[in-house]
């Protein structure tokens, strides 16, 4: 069994449009998001084995914060170049590549890539991981590789503005 969270970054800020996309921080929403998605995924026990996270800045921000609330080391989190605005193939070959010794990976990351890859591999069809954002699936396999040839289960699916908290 394994199990793969994805995780859309926080929302960032557009306030310097001339900054490069990759290099765009975290807004005030965003941060508090972030803090706000962590307490819930600590409050439900929820602490992967491995994050993985794309490097740019406001995808590695949310990867630490997250990190912070559920008492994941900082130093374990992987920060991976390809999973900047990655495809589900890209992320799949990140996953089959960083994650082969583990079962439970968070994956932080991006749009349109993650909606893609959960709309892939999870039996529901969702128009949007929003940002912040949580989508886990367990599936019934042993190896990454077979991720995107198998249906899973969805363990759960979670955003700042869902009412159910």
């Amino acid at each position: 069994m394994k199990r793969i969270t994805l995780l859309r970054h926080a929302k960032s800020d557009w306030g310097t449009p001339s900054q490069n996309d990759f290099d765009r921080p975290l807004n005030q929403r965003g941060e508090s998001n972030a803090i706000l998605m962590g307490k819930r995924l600590q409050k439900n026990g929820v602490r992967p084995s491995l994050i993985i996270s794309s490097d740019a800045v406001r995808a590695i921000t949310t990867a630490r914060i997250i990190a912070r609330e559920i008492n994941y080391p900082l130093e374990f989190i992987q920060p991976e170049h390809e999973l900047y605005l990655a495809s589900p193939a890209a992320i799949i070959d990140v996953l089959i590549r960083e994650g082969k010794n583990y079962n439970d990976v968070m994956i932080v990351g991006h749009n349109p890539g993650l909606t893609e890859l959960a709309n892939r591999i999870g039996p529901v069809e969702i128009d949007n991981i929003p940002t912040c954002g949580i989508f886990a699936v367990d599936a019934d396999t042993d190896e990454w590789a077979d991720l995107a040839n198998t249906q899973g289960t969805v363990n759960y699916f979670d955003y700042p503005k869902n009412k159910q908290y």
